[in-house]
């Protein structure tokens, strides 16, 4: 299948995901449905993201030109554990490896595992070819390359039976901002983004801000207050619950709009509901503290400007591990 076939069908998956027909509807119904986490609306964002960001023409001509790819790669077979916290999570792993003309296996996780699997089938359905470039299985197998994400634990075991292979192995992610306390209105609330989104589930949501001395949260607060009706969402309510507790049973200092917890907390990870939040004198010497951090996926305010967290381009490859150059060089 030449480059430019598989192009063609990326296109024709753009606009498949842009009409939203009632197939595609019935198909993202039945993912919410299967997982409580993903929300109609986060279904929506992630593929809003993925149409503009990365399925646009002129994006992918950019792309396959700054790696020079053609058609005179030796095809080999990549498997592929995808993740499963934010909706269609690994699907910037399954377009590189189809882009570069490799094969793939893919292992979906059951958290995510009704809408990819979907998309894959329509390509299919287009073009009978791709069905032995793409396939979906419960366990990966004599495959030549690997790619694998999840936790920390996962990850050991990743090691262990991935590591005679060329492989990827990402770990546990997420990402932090740093504010100065001049920030507008309208940039808080594109950090309230960066920090709502998906339920804050994604590794590069922030779950932790560093602010100046004295800093005033009130305005940041009010910011937050657009994602107010998580507190209508049983699962993301249990959280907020469970974790207020906490604060209140051992005694500590807490913020609060009744939906998202402010704490102070040097942790990077936060959980489910809550924003760690530590105070800095000098933001260099923050910015120099986090350079080379293996837990940071992001850095907002400094890197990437408010509100651009989840919101990914072509090059922005997880974990910052060049995964076209992986495949590439296979």
């Amino acid at each position: 299948m030449k480059l430019q076939n598989r192009i063609e069908i990326l296109l024709r998956l753009r606009d498949y995901l842009s009409a939203n027909n009632e197939e595609w509807q019935a198909v993202k119904h039945s993912a919410s449905i299967h997982n409580g986490w993903f929300t109609p609306e986060f279904i929506n964002l992630a593929v809003n993201n993925i149409t503009e960001g990365f399925l646009q023409q002129e994006k992918l001509n950019e792309w396959i030109q700054h790696y020079h790819i053609d058609d005179n790669i030796t095809p080999k077979n990549v498997g592929i554990v995808m993740a499963g916290n934010i909706p269609l999570v690994g699907f910037h792993d399954f377009l590189s490896v189809f882009v570069s003309g490799h094969y793939q296996t893919i292992k979906l996780s059951s958290k995510d595992d009704v809408l990819l699997k979907h998309l894959i089938q329509k390509m299919v359905s287009w073009e009978s070819s791709i069905e032995k470039y793409i396939s979906v299985a419960p366990m990966l197998k004599g495959c030549d390359a690997y790619i694998a994400t999840g936790s920390n634990n996962s990850a050991r075991y990743f090691d262990f039976y991935f590591s005679k292979y060329p492989s990827i192995i990402r770990k546990n992610r997420t990402s932090v901002a740093i504010l100065n306390g001049n920030e507008s209105n309208e940039e808080l609330e594109n950090l309230s983004d960066d920090i709502h989104v998906y339920f804050g589930l994604g590794c590069r949501n922030v779950t932790k801000i560093f602010v100046p001395a004295a800093y005033d949260f009130v305005p940041l607060l009010q910011s937050f207050h657009q994602y107010k009706y998580f507190a209508d969402h049983h699962k993301y309510k249990n959280n907020y619950d469970y974790n207020l507790s906490i604060q209140i049973m051992n005694n500590r200092f807490y913020m609060t709009n009744e939906s998202t917890l402010l704490v102070e907390n040097e942790a990077v990870f936060s959980p489910i509901s809550q924003l760690n939040y530590s105070f800095y004198n000098e933001k260099e010497a923050v910015i120099d503290a986090l350079s080379g951090n293996e837990e940071i996926q992001c850095v907002v305010g400094t890197d990437l400007a408010l509100g651009l967290a989840q919101k990914p381009g072509l090059m922005d490859y997880p974990d910052g591990v060049d995964t076209m150059q992986f495949l590439l060089t296979l």
